[in-house]
């Protein structure tokens, strides 16, 4: 069982551009003992986004994402995974598919 939910929060406004949002997000998974997320706002390195187990098998974090078009996966116990739940993906060159994140101003 996955579902997977974004909340976006607007960053106060500043004078310079692009500053980045809080996004949190959430994987669940009663099963998973590791989940992390890799993208394109992290350099898809997943060790950078850990996300928290916080309990009947939710994991959350809690991310700091420039505005933009962001793909990303998540990586579950070693194994990368699109979002069950995103609402828009496209192909990626290793034969599978991304998600896609769009966070606004």
């Amino acid at each position: 069982m996955f579902k997977v939910t974004k909340t976006l929060k607007k960053a106060a406004p500043k004078a310079e551009a692009a500053k980045p949002n809080r996004v949190s997000i959430e994987f669940v998974n009663p099963a998973a003992k590791a989940v992390c997320v890799a993208g394109s706002f992290n350099e898809w390195k997943p060790d950078k986004t850990p996300l928290v187990p916080v309990g009947n098998g939710r994991w959350l974090g809690d991310l700091a994402i420039r505005p933009g078009r962001h793909e990303y996966l998540f990586v579950v116990d070693g194994q990368w995974i699109p979002d069950p739940n995103a609402k828009e993906s496209v192909q990626n060159p290793f034969g599978g598919k991304n998600s896609v994140l769009i966070v606004s101003e």
